[in-house]
């Protein structure tokens, strides 16, 4: 999916990225408001992941999503 899309549906797409990712709060999301790299840095914060490593699962989730 592409990102423009991303960023424009988000308030619909944050329900489903929470669950995904539970450490993120509601308050995160509304931070995020659907930018790549925001999320990518906020699960590296969360999860202890390398930058590569979250922005890959961020990409193979949203791939799923399209």
């Amino acid at each position: 999916m592409n990102w423009d899309i991303i960023e424009g549906k988000w308030k619909q797409l944050k329900g489903s990225v929470q669950q995904k990712w539970g450490e993120l709060t509601d308050d995160e999301l509304d931070q995020i408001d659907g930018n790549r790299e925001k999320l990518t840095g906020k699960l590296q914060e969360k999860y202890g992941w390398t930058r590569d490593e979250a922005e890959r699962k961020v990409d193979d989730y949203f791939r799923d999503k399209g």
